[in-house]
């Protein structure tokens, strides 16, 4: 089921997914097998072969396709699978501009994997329309984007990003894993691709990996589609029905994400021993007018600096008790985290200072928790700090 009409409260629990048509199960099975019997050469009923189609995988590549109002969806084993792909798009000596301010994992993969590949890579503040034009080349065939950004939470406007992209003829792709196309659509804005970590929001339980692109343009969907089939970094059957059984949550689980983000966000703003507070719903966040102007909701992601050293940091990350301290984000469960000691610690230190992330900076994954018990939990490490 897919019909314009339908809010994405509706599609996330229907979409891709109708009832079985052979036993009438209302939840997606799960199609475990690699491959499917034909009943002649070339006769079979639209899948050959695991890799490269899977019932399963189907149902949630629709979904996630509906979700953020793209034409075509496509899974990936983890979102890092997923990004790479994007790069295929790309060939020796072709340059891409990026946010200055990403996910560890995204800047290992650009500079210790594909620029042996003859890629090349400037990073900028995205949220300058200015420093993105700037660093545009004859050679720069994409623009990567994170809005927000991870793990400043930086917002980039993307319908400027759209429009000087199609000017310039460069693709424009958007890791949408932190807003989730509950609270942001890229697509809608003129961006050509959108990613995910599935692992995070939209899967939404920390009880699997993986990744996907959506893009409503023919030409980059085909090239997508064969390097996804020809490179083979595909989710398992069970992974996808994973992420569907998370996917029909979403809604209820992002607005007690933001809720609870906000409260602590208000919070921490307020406490003697916080020296900054990152969240794009603050006032005082410096794209918070942007913000408000893509986006429906802010998210569950709160950055902040302490008072103090690393040192306190780290003590800091010991003495709460709820929150869990781990890698990874956008579970039922809040998180906690030093990025330059743990999901940033491969970008080198000297770059990540230059890049406003400090020593002192802590991120937390808001849960669905009680909020006054989140709150309750980091008030006794502060008055233990």
């Amino acid at each position: 089921m897919s019909n314009n009409h339908y809010k994405i409260e509706t599609e996330a629990i229907h979409a891709g997914q109708p009832p079985d048509p052979t036993t009438g199960a209302i939840t997606t099975p799960i199609f475990q097998t690699s491959t499917y019997v034909q009943e002649g050469v070339g006769g079979h009923k639209g899948f050959e072969y695991s890799r490269t189609d899977n019932p399963t995988r189907s149902a949630l590549q629709e979904c996630l396709a509906t979700l953020e109002g793209g034409r075509f969806g496509l899974s990936f084993s983890s979102g890092m699978s997923a990004i790479s792909t994007v790069l295929s798009l790309l060939k020796s000596g072709d340059h891409v501009v990026s946010s200055d301010d990403v996910y560890g994992g995204t800047y290992r993969v650009f500079e210790q994997v594909f620029r042996d590949f003859g890629l090349t890579f400037t990073y900028v503040n995205t949220s300058e329309i200015a420093e993105i034009e700037a660093a545009i080349k004859p050679e720069t065939k994409l623009v990567w984007i994170e809005t927000p950004t991870n793990p400043l939470l930086k917002i980039t406007d993307l319908a400027a990003v759209a429009n000087l992209c199609k000017d310039r003829g460069v693709i424009s792709c958007v890791d949408n894993t932190f807003a989730t196309p509950y609270f942001q659509k890229p697509l809608s804005h003129g961006i050509d691709i959108v990613a995910h970590s599935v692992t995070k929001y939209l899967g939404g339980h920390a009880d699997t990996v993986g990744g996907a692109l959506i893009t409503s343009n023919d030409k980059y969907y085909e090239r997508l589609k064969f390097c996804q089939n020809a490179v083979g970094a595909v989710p398992g059957p069970f992974d996808c029905w994973l992420i569907l059984r998370g996917l029909k949550t979403l809604a209820v689980r992002m607005e007690r994400h933001e809720k609870n983000a906000m409260a602590i966000s208000n919070w921490l703003s307020d406490h003697p021993k916080v020296r900054k507070v990152i969240y794009p719903g603050l006032e005082n966040h410096p794209q918070h007018e942007t913000a408000r102007k893509q986006m429906s909701g802010f998210g569950g992601l709160i950055s902040f600096e302490i008072d103090g050293s690393q040192d306190d940091a780290v003590r800091f990350l010991d003495l709460v008790k709820i929150f869990a301290l781990a890698e990874s984000l956008g579970g039922v469960e809040s998180l906690i985290e030093h990025p330059g000691l743990m999901t940033h610690a491969s970008i080198p230190a000297e770059v990540r200072r230059e890049k406003g992330l400090s020593d002192s900076l802590i991120r937390i994954s808001v849960g669905i928790e009680n909020v006054n018990d989140l709150i309750s939990d980091l008030d006794q490490a502060f008055s233990e700090l």
